[in-house]
């Protein structure tokens, strides 16, 4: 148990972060028309900010089930290359189906706390660590949700406006520092807006956009702005 609650205490801020997010989250979706409960278990089957985001605009929108599952796979890709990062600091032992399950509790925060620690990773200590964040994440929807049904329709407009701001508070320190990762965000941002506003591409639903637009930005990236490799080294013949 003394992993356990070593897990548990670690994952307090992180609860703590994310029960204001997911509050914001709650009070969009309930806002948008989605039962309480709706939002709640969106929150504890997903425990992505980014994706379950995008995935409440293609429900609200009337989106297909094939538009949210891409959409929502493309965003949340990096979560399997965390958890397979995870897997090669994790003590041996450790059943399959408890894997799955911390898979599902992997997220930037949890993955960052996790690889960082200097002990070996143990499932006693992974499920500590993700205890508190998710009901963090649920509580805060929950309770954003309930909320929502109270607040005057004006406060929770501007609240909802709180998920939006999180994301370009995650974005710009690091575009400022990298140039490169600058220029992908204006790719992203250029092809969004071409995809959105060009009358040629109306035919296209919201969840194909976000989509198309990820793969050109991240096509572009890797063809203009390959990142340079320290450990590389010139092969010559």
């Amino acid at each position: 148990m003394k992993e356990f609650r070593r897990g548990v205490s670690k994952g307090i801020p992180i609860a703590l972060g994310y029960l204001s997010v997911s509050f914001t989250f709650g009070v969009k979706a309930v806002h948008g028309g989605l039962p309480v409960w709706v939002a709640v278990l969106i929150s504890l089957t997903n425990l992505t900010s980014a994706g379950q985001l995008a995935g409440l605009e293609l429900i609200l929108a009337g989106g297909s089930y094939l538009e949210i599952g891409l959409s929502t796979l493309i965003i949340n890709l990096r979560y399997m290359l965390m958890s397979l990062s995870l897997t090669q600091r994790m003590e041996e032992g450790v059943k399959t189906s408890s894997k799955m399950f911390m898979a599902h509790g992997v997220t930037d925060e949890i993955f960052a706390v996790a690889i960082t620690d200097p002990k070996k990773i143990t499932g006693k200590f992974m499920f500590g660590l993700m205890l508190t964040p998710i009901l963090g994440w649920v509580s805060g929807t929950f309770l954003g949700a309930v909320a929502s049904q109270i607040m005057p329709a004006a406060l929770g407009n501007a609240m909802e406006l709180g998920l939006y701001a999180m994301f370009i508070s995650i974005i710009i320190p690091p575009a400022k520092k990298n140039k490169k990762l600058a220029a992908v965000v204006v790719f992203a941002i250029a092809i969004s807006c071409l995809l959105y506003y060009l009358p040629v591409f109306r035919f296209i639903s919201a969840g194909f956009k976000i989509i198309i637009a990820t793969f050109l930005a991240a096509g572009l990236a890797a063809s203009f702005l390959p990142v340079d490799r320290p450990d590389s080294q010139e092969v010559t013949p």
